[in-house]
């Protein structure tokens, strides 16, 4: 069954954007003159809204929920302000961390509905992006979904640009921090990132939950991307699977100022880097 069928018969993903400020005084915020990282502009728009116009424009998702920005950044954007009192986005505190912002969202939310996971500093996010991975997330035969893009392919989109590889037997790939839920088990891995989410720039120490034979394989060589998510899903119970996305830009966020000036660079000359 493709993509499209499947998207016709099943529901909309309820969205969530993980949009907390995590450190005072952030270097990005500050360079560009506001107070909260997520209204950071970027091509002239708060990149918050940048990633709510691409899941508005998508028809595979419903309704969005934003876990953050804190109460009092809604009152300085009144774009942010009026959605949310319009009902147009629905809004919750943020959490201390995004595990725990991301566990209570997912909490919130009724079993039945599919979630769509992303984060306020995905500022080149775009509607086909959002549409391309949701409809294969969909038939991918699995409960929790990751997207990721081909490093090699990034780093020739973007020369110049530092992202981190996950480097697999088969190949090194990108995170796009874009994430499906499409079964109540599946939200219970949250709490495993919960576990883990202070070590995603070192991948080795994020697979020491899997034991250390799986991390010695990782340092070797000699562990493939589908190795990986096989011991992660029985140690999980949860069946997990991926989408690489063709899209390089999905693999961009905005972190740091030199990020920001980067994805500055890509939307000045807005043409698809594929």
């Amino acid at each position: 069954m493709s993509p499209a069928s499947v998207r016709d018969e099943a529901p909309r993903f309820t969205a969530v954007v993980l949009a907390g400020d995590r450190t005072p005084d952030d270097p990005l915020a500050l360079s560009a003159g506001v107070r909260y990282k997520s209204l950071v502009p970027v091509g002239g728009r708060a990149m918050l809204l940048r990633v709510l116009d691409a899941l508005a424009g998508s028809p595979q998702v419903g309704r969005c929920v934003l876990c953050g920005p804190p109460r009092e950044a809604l009152e300085q954007d009144a774009e942010l302000r009026a959605g949310v009192a319009t009902g147009a986005w629905d809004w919750l505190p943020p959490g201390p961390t995004p595990s725990t912002s991301a566990l209570a969202a997912l909490r919130s939310l009724p079993e039945s509905e599919p979630v769509l996971l992303t984060t306020g500093d995905h500022a080149l996010l775009r509607p086909e992006v959002v549409e391309y991975f949701c409809g294969h997330a969909r038939t991918a035969g699995s409960e929790l979904v990751v997207g990721l893009a081909r490093y090699d392919e990034v780093m020739a989109a973007f020369p110049g640009m530092h992202r981190t590889g996950l480097r697999f037997r088969d190949d090194v790939y990108s995170g796009c921090n874009l994430y499906a839920f499409l079964s109540p088990a599946a939200r219970g891995v949250a709490d495993f990132w919960r576990r883990v989410e202070g070590e995603r720039k070192r991948p080795w120490r994020m697979l020491r939950a899997l034991g250390w034979g799986t991390v010695l394989r990782y340092l070797t060589g000699r562990l493939t991307l589908g190795q990986a998510l096989e011991r992660l899903s029985l140690q999980l119970g949860v069946r997990i699977g991926t989408v690489l996305l063709p899209y390089p830009e999905a693999a961009v966020d905005v972190d740091k100022v030199s990020d920001r000036e980067y994805a500055e660079r890509i939307l000045r000359g807005r043409v698809d880097p594929r």
